[in-house]
């Protein structure tokens, strides 16, 4: 899978709620970071270690907020990097700008970073 492959497959992955195929685009020792960590779990600082840590989160989003959704408008791949673009949906919330870049290796996500508009 090329990286730009791989940024339309997480998209997929994650508009289908589909996360144990979303976390198998990652690698064992990832790391996530995200604002939204900051606000829903302090506790880690805004970052996320490990496959197991990504599949709590994200089970735990898709549960909290079934109509959340990513309109993608942007995946843009060079090298080992990518960078998506989307919109977020979110259940009573106005859309919000996002965009995300992935660190990729051996076909594997190890670094993700979210930023909000």
């Amino acid at each position: 899978m090329t990286p730009e492959q791989l940024g339309h497959a997480w998209l997929d992955a994650f508009n289908r709620h589909d996360v144990d195929a979303l976390v198998a685009l990652y690698a064992d020792d990832c790391t996530h970071t995200s604002p939204k960590l900051r606000v829903q779990r302090p506790e880690t600082g805004g970052k996320l270690v490990g496959k197991a840590a990504l599949h709590g989160w994200w089970a735990d989003a898709m549960k909290r907020l079934p109509g959340l959704r990513y309109e993608g408008f942007a995946v843009t791949a060079q090298g080992d990097r990518v960078v998506l673009e989307y919109w977020r949906h979110a259940p009573n919330e106005a859309p919000m700008p996002v965009s995300e870049s992935f660190d990729v290796e051996g076909g594997r996500i190890v670094r993700s970073r979210v930023y909000h508009g």
